[in-house]
């Protein structure tokens, strides 16, 4: 065989330099896959975060406030009927207490003969009371005009237990007092609300 032409072998140089680029080629596009890698992670965080973290807007302006939902399933109307006849439950009320549970309603009601109305009306005189009505002009609801009748015991006891349940639509946000003896006392304390007192209903034998 006669000898290789000079032209037909590459040189050292030649190999050496073709490694080169071959090394910088795939150096390059580790790099390359590096940033862009980087980049679409970088996107991904940026994306949950913004679903994460977002603010709620509000469509009304205002406080967003949470209520725990009912899962009774009847909501108001399912609430239990009191336990115990009132009549029954006055024999044993307490007036004092009756006062000191009435602090539960003070943010919204005046107790005192010709107290201003709040939020709700003043309670000066309300056992017989019409219900709906009177209470010095206190603007009532539709739903308490419409229900009628006068606030006797009974009433009183039904209506402070689960004001939605007694009166539903009623604009009375008070969810109501469950302890019978409670409700007792305080009712036993508005019939001293008046300028003759009302005489608590005796017992059924």
């Amino acid at each position: 065989m006669g000898a290789s032409r000079p032209w037909e072998r590459p040189s050292n140089d030649l190999k050496r330099a073709w490694g080169l680029r071959n090394m910088d080629s795939f150096e390059l596009n580790k790099i390359m896959g590096a940033v862009l890698g980087t980049c679409l992670l970088l996107m991904a965080t940026n994306f949950t975060a913004q679903a994460v973290f977002s603010p709620k807007h509000l469509e009304k302006p205002g406080y967003d406030i949470a209520v725990k939902e009912d899962t009774s399933g009847g909501g108001a109307k399912a609430a239990a009927a009191p336990s115990e006849p009132i009549e029954k439950l006055l024999q044993t009320a307490s007036v004092e207490k009756g006062q000191t549970a009435a602090k539960k309603c003070a943010s919204c009601h005046t107790f005192e003969k010709g107290g201003p109305n709040r939020v709700g009306p003043n309670l000066y005189g309300v056992i017989n009371d019409h219900v709906g009505q009177g209470r010095g002009g206190f603007n009532f609801s539709a739903a308490m005009k419409a229900k009628g009748g006068s606030w006797g015991f009974e009433e009183l006891n039904k209506f402070i237990a689960s004001p939605k349940a007694a009166i539903p639509g009623t604009a009375m946000g008070f969810a109501g007092i469950s302890k019978d003896s409670e409700r007792a006392d305080l009712i036993a304390y508005l019939a001293t609300l008046a300028d003759t007192p009302v005489p608590l209903p005796t017992a059924a034998k």
